[in-house]
């Protein structure tokens, strides 16, 4: 047999997605940090957290988003995402990474957790060719390349500069979960769980529209009621707090996590 070297110890981090909606401007957010230690101190990156000897993968996604942002979870708000073990994808010592998702019912204020200066939520967009994160000051975007292979092809890691693109390879993690989330819509929509514990269709079309990359007006509102009746149940009418009829209300039928 060849000689091989056999990869004893990996770092094994717990990759986040935290997705939140804001109320006031109806859009989907993505909770970003600015790193504080290296390597990429300086720039910014979905939040991480280093797995524990006594605890699991998800047990670790959970505890970070109780570190990061105050919140208790349970299970049913997280799911797995995919694992990630190109050897490009981090500089210095061998790391792999366990990515989840997170569906926050709230969105809270944030303040920057250990290994972070700065934590913001990023508003959700879109390109034709990719999807976009935005707080105003800066944009990031997923990458464009279609595939793994040819994505880690192209990364160089010594090229990635800070305030135009995010740390590692975190923008292929993103457009992984973009592209999960999106393929999940008609079947297993665990992303309206950021709408709290029910919601109304006009606010499910919010959610759907950025995924979808189309615009909210172009989903229509009758139509999308009868192709996803069997994941919603209808929970009646809300309390009328203004002018106008009152807004039936939904929740998700079944939660699979």
């Amino acid at each position: 047999m060849e000689n091989t070297n056999i990869l004893e110890r990996p770092f094994i981090t717990i990759t986040n997605l935290i997705w939140s909606f804001d109320h006031t401007t109806n859009q989907v957010n993505l909770l970003l940090v600015k790193r504080d230690n290296p390597p990429y101190s300086g720039y910014w990156a979905l939040p991480e957290t280093f797995m524990r000897e006594n605890e699991s993968a998800e047990e670790a996604a959970l505890r970070l988003v109780r570190e990061k942002i105050g919140m208790d979870l349970t299970g049913s708000h997280t799911e797995q995402l995919a694992t990630f073990t190109n050897p490009r994808r981090t500089p210095g010592d061998r790391a792999i990474s366990l990515a989840y998702m997170t569906f926050l019912p709230d969105k809270p204020l944030l303040k920057a957790g250990y290994g972070a200066s700065d934590a913001r939520w990023y508003t959700m967009g879109y390109t034709q060719r990719a999807y976009s994160f935005g707080d105003g000051e800066r944009l990031f975007h997923t990458t464009q390349m279609p595939v793994q292979r040819a994505y880690y092809d192209s990364f160089d890691r010594d090229q990635v500069k800070a305030g135009q693109h995010l740390a590692f390879d975190h923008e292929w993690i993103l457009k992984v979960a973009c592209d999960r989330i999106r393929n999940k819509l008609d079947y297993q929509p665990n992303v309206l769980l950021i709408l709290g514990s029910s919601f109304t269709l006009k606010n499910a079309r919010r959610v759907y529209s950025p995924f979808l990359k189309t615009p909210v007006s172009d989903i229509d509102n009758s139509n999308f009621k009868k192709s996803h009746q069997e994941l919603f149940t209808d929970l009646g009418t809300s309390e009328v707090k203004g002018p106008g009829r009152p807004a039936r209300l939904y929740k998700l039928a079944h939660l699979i996590t």
